[in-house]
C-alpha cells in the first residue's frame, strides 16, 4: 500500500517538474520571439522590407525539413501500429499556400512598418491580432464572450495612448503594424481551419517556402538587392529564420504538449513586452510615459482576452479539441 502510494506520488511530482520545465521552454520561445522584432528592424538598415522576408522564410523553411524528418520517422512507427491516420497530402499542400499568402501579407505589412517605428510598439501592436480574431470570428458564427469585448475596449484606449500623435493620426509605422495584424489574424484562422486536416510542422514549412517565394517577386520589382547587402544582413536574417522560425516553433511543438493551453497563451503573451525589453537593451531605444501606458493597457486586453471563458457543457472531445489548440505566432 505504502510503496503503492509513493509510486503515485513520485509520478505526480515528474508531471510537475516536467510542466515546469515546459513552462520555462514557453518563455524562452516568448522571449525569442520578442527579440525577433530587433532582428527585424536591425535588418532593415541593410535590405528592403520583402528581401528580408523573403530570405528568413526560405531559411525558416530549410531549419523545418530536419524536424519533418525525425517526426515523420516517429509517425511512421505509430501508423504502422495502427495508433495514427495517414492525412491527406492535397489539403496539406492547399493550407500550406493559402497560409504561405497571408502570412506573407502579414510580414510584409509588419516589416515595412517597423522601419519607422520602435520594435517595442511593433511587438505590442501586432498582439492586438489575439482580440481581432475573435471580432473576425463572428463573420462566420463564432460567439466573442464578454472578455474579449472589454479587451478591445481597453485595447482601443491603448493604441490612443500608443499610437496617435498629437493631431489625432495614427504614425505611418504604426498604422502599417496594425494592418499586418489585421493580415496575422486572418492568417490565424486559415491555420485554425487546416490544422486539424494537416500535420502542423509540414504545413508550416510548406507557408514558409510560400511566402518567401510570394515576397521574392516585389524583391526583383522594387528592391534590387546586392549580394553584398544581403550577406551584411546575415545576422538579423540567421536570427529571424533559425532562431524564430525553426527553434522557435519546434520548441514550441514540444513545450505545449503536456502544458495547460491557457498557460501556455499567457506565457508566450510575454512576447510583446520581451520586444519592449530587447528594443531597449540591443537597440536603446526608449518609450514615453504615454506610450508605456498604452502599452500597459494592451497587454492587460490581450491577457483578458485569453482567459477562458465558463464553459459548463463541452463534451470531452470539445474539451480534447480545445486543448489541442495551438498558439500561433507572428514570428
Amino acid at each position: 500500500m505504502y510503496t503503492r502510494e509513493w509510486l503515485k506520488i513520485e509520478k505526480e511530482v515528474k508531471k510537475l517538474k516536467k510542466r515546469y520545465v515546459n513552462n520555462l521552454i514557453l518563455l524562452i520561445i516568448a522571449l525569442i520571439w520578442g527579440a525577433a522584432f530587433v532582428a527585424q528592424s536591425a535588418g532593415m538598415d541593410y535590405i528592403g522590407p520583402f528581401t528580408f522576408n523573403s530570405a528568413r522564410s526560405i531559411l525558416g523553411g530549410i531549419v523545418l525539413i530536419p524536424v519533418i524528418y525525425v517526426l515523420d520517422k516517429k509517425r511512421k512507427e505509430k501508423i504502422s501500429q495502427g495508433k495514427e491516420v495517414i492525412q491527406n497530402k492535397k489539403t496539406l499542400i492547399i493550407g500550406g499556400i493559402c497560409c504561405g499568402f497571408f502570412l506573407m501579407l502579414g510580414s510584409s505589412l509588419q516589416q515595412i512598418g517597423i522601419q519607422y517605428t520602435t520594435a517595442g510598439k511593433a511587438g505590442f501592436i501586432t498582439a492586438l491580432y489575439i482580440l481581432i480574431v475573435p471580432i473576425l470570428g463572428l463573420a462566420v458564427g463564432k460567439k466573442a464572450g464578454i472578455k474579449v469585448w472589454i479587451g478591445v475596449v481597453l485595447a482601443v484606449i491603448g493604441m490612443y495612448f500608443l499610437c496617435m500623435t498629437s493631431g489625432l493620426s495614427i504614425a505611418k509605422g504604426d498604422f502599417y503594424i496594425l494592418l499586418g495584424s489585421v493580415a496575422f489574424s486572418f492568417h490565424i484562422l486559415v491555420i485554425d481551419h487546416f490544422s486539424p486536416k494537416a500535420d502542423g510542422v509540414k504545413m508550416s514549412c510548406i507557408q514558409f517556402f510560400v511566402c518567401g517565394i510570394l515576397c521574392m517577386i516585389p524583391t526583383i520589382l522594387f528592391e534590387h538587392p546586392e549580394l553584398y547587402s544581403i550577406l551584411q544582413a546575415w545576422k538579423p536574417i540567421a536570427y529571424a529564420g533559425i532562431m524564430s522560425c525553426g527553434v522557435g516553433y519546434t520548441l514550441q511543438i514540444v513545450a505545449q504538449k503536456n502544458t495547460d493551453p491557457t498557460v501556455a497563451s499567457l506565457l508566450l503573451s510575454l512576447e510583446s513586452v520581451f520586444s519592449v525589453l530587447a528594443g531597449w537593451v540591443i537597440l536603446g531605444e526608449t518609450l514615453s510615459p504615454r506610450e508605456l501606458f498604452g502599452c500597459a493597457l494592451v497587454f492587460v486586453a490581450v491577457i483578458l482576452a485569453q482567459l477562458p471563458e465558463r464553459r459548463p457543457n463541452l463534451s470531452c472531445r470539445d474539451l480534447q479539441r480545445e486543448e489541442s489548440r495551438p498558439h500561433h505566432s507572428t514570428l
